[in-house]
C-alpha cells in the first residue's frame, strides 16, 4: 500500500502529457498494424490516475512483484521514462513502432548488461574457430523473391533466454535446428543449456559468446542434446556427461557469410536459417513492437539472433529475425529489419557477423 501511495503522490502533469500526445496517435503505418501501440486499450488508458493505473495493469500482466515499496517507486520512475521514449518515438516514426513489453521497468543500461551477450571480440582475443573458408552459396542465382523458413517447418517456437546473456547459444541452436530439419525432414528442439554448461573453452555462458565457437563445440562433441533431454535453466549449470543412448543431433561443419555483403546473406538465407549478430544496444530495440526497423542501433554488434527469411512489404524490403526474448517482445518474438539501404554493413551492422552450420545427408541423429 505504501508503494501505491507513493506512486499516487507523484506529479500528475506527466499523465496529462501522455494523454495529450495520445497513445494511439502514432504514424498511420503503426496504427494500421497495432492500434494500441503500447499493448493497451482505450479502456486501460481511461483508468483513474492514468499512469499509476497503467503501471499497475502492466505489472499484473507481466507478473511483476517488487521486493519493497522503495523498489516499486524506482521501477515506476523507470517505467515513466521508458513510456515517454515509446510515445515520442512513435509520434515521429513511420516504418516501425515501439510498445510496452516486459522490459518496461528496466533501465536501458541494466537491459544491455543482462540481455545482450554477443562477444565478437572473443575471436580476436582467443584462438580463431577453425571453420571452413569456403562460402558454398557464392554462385547461387535466381533467388526467390521471398523466403520464410517458419512456413517451411524449419523453425521451432520462440524461446526465452531470460536475464542471461545467452543469445549466442539461442542463435546457434536455431540455425542447427533449421539445417537439421531441412536435411532430415524432422524439426527437433535442441539444447541451449548444453552450450551454456559445456561450451566454455572460449564461450562464457551468461557472460556472452560467439556462434562460431558454439558450432565448433557441437562438431567436436559429436552432436548436441535435445531440449527435452537437457532443458534450459536461464542460468549456468554443470556440464552433464553424454549418456550412451541419448539422442543427439550432429552437424558436419560451419561457414561464415562474407562480411558486409547483403547479397551473400540473402544467398545463404535462401537455403537455410543463418546466425546473425547485430548492434542492438538502443532503447528502440529494447521496446520494438512491430514494423520494419531502420532506427537507432548500438555502437557495435552485441546481440545474436537468427535470420529465418526475407521479403518485402509495400516496397519496403526486410529480413525476418527470430529473437530469444519470448513472444511478448516484437512481432510475437520476431523482428523485421530493413534491407536494401545501400550501406555495406546494413542497418545495425546486420551484415558484419553471420554464419551457418552445414550438415551432410547421412540420416537422422548421426
Amino acid at each position: 500500500m505504501a508503494g501505491n501511495n507513493s506512486l499516487l503522490a507523484m506529479d500528475s502533469k506527466l499523465s496529462m502529457l501522455f494523454l495529450l500526445l495520445g497513445f494511439v496517435a502514432c504514424s498511420p503505418t503503426a496504427s494500421h498494424h497495432d492500434p494500441s501501440v503500447v499493448g493497451y486499450s482505450q479502456e486501460d488508458l481511461a483508468l483513474p490516475n492514468k499512469l499509476v493505473g497503467l503501471f499497475t495493469s502492466w505489472s499484473v500482466k507481466h507478473s511483476k512483484i517488487y521486493a519493497s515499496p522503495k523498489e516499486k517507486v524506482k521501477r515506476y520512475e523507470i517505467f515513466k521514462r521508458n513510456l515517454r521514449h515509446i510515445v515520442e518515438t512513435n509520434r515521429r516514426n513511420g516504418s516501425y513502432w515501439l510498445g510496452l513489453n516486459h522490459f518496461a521497468d528496466i533501465a536501458h543500461e541494466e537491459f544491455k548488461a543482462s540481455y545482450l551477450g554477443l562477444k565478437p571480440g572473443l575471436a580476436r582475443r582467443d584462438s580463431q574457430p577453425h571453420g571452413s573458408t569456403t562460402f558454398r552459396y557464392a554462385n547461387a542465382v535466381n533467388l526467390p523473391w521471398a523466403v520464410d523458413w517458419r512456413k517451411k517447418g524449419a523453425v521451432t517456437p520462440v524461446k526465452n533466454q531470460g536475464e542471461c546473456g545467452s543469445c549466442w547459444a539461442f542463435s546457434t541452436v536455431a540455425a542447427v535446428e533449421g539445417i537439421n530439419q531441412i536435411v532430415t525432414g524432422k524439426l527437433v528442439s535442441l539444447s541451449e543449456q548444453e552450450l551454456m554448461d559445456c561450451d566454455n573453452t572460449f564461450n562464457h555462458g551468461c557472460r556472452g559468446g560467439l556462434m562460431d565457437f558454439a558450432f565448433a563445440y557441437i562438431m567436436g562433441n559429436q552432436g548436441i542434446y535435445t531440449e527435452e533431454d537437457y532443458p534450459y535453466l536461464m542460468e549456468e549449470g554443470y556440464c552433464r556427461e553424454k549418456q550412451p543412448h541419448s539422442k543427439v543431433i550432429t552437424i558436419t561443419g560451419y561457414e561464415d557469410v562474407p562480411e558486409n555483403s547483403e547479397t551473400s546473406l540473402l544467398k545463404a538465407l535462401a537455403h537455410q536459417p543463418v546466425s546473425v549478430g547485430i548492434a542492438a544496444g538502443s532503447r528502440d530495440f529494447q521496446f520494438y513492437k512491430g514494423g520494419i526497423f531502420d532506427g537507432e542501433c548500438g555502437i557495435q554488434p552485441d546481440h545474436a539472433l537468427t535470420a529465418v527469411g526475407y521479403g518485402s512489404y509495400y516496397g519496403q524490403d526486410y529480413i525476418i529475425m527470430k529473437n530469444s526474448w519470448g513472444k511478448n517482445w516484437g512481432e510475437q518474438g520476431y523482428f523485421r529489419i530493413r534491407r536494401g539501404t545501400g550501406k555495406p554493413e546494413g542497418v545495425c551492422d546486420i551484415y558484419k557477423i553471420a554464419s551457418y552450420p552445414t550438415k551432410n545427408v547421412t540420416g537422422w541423429g548421426s
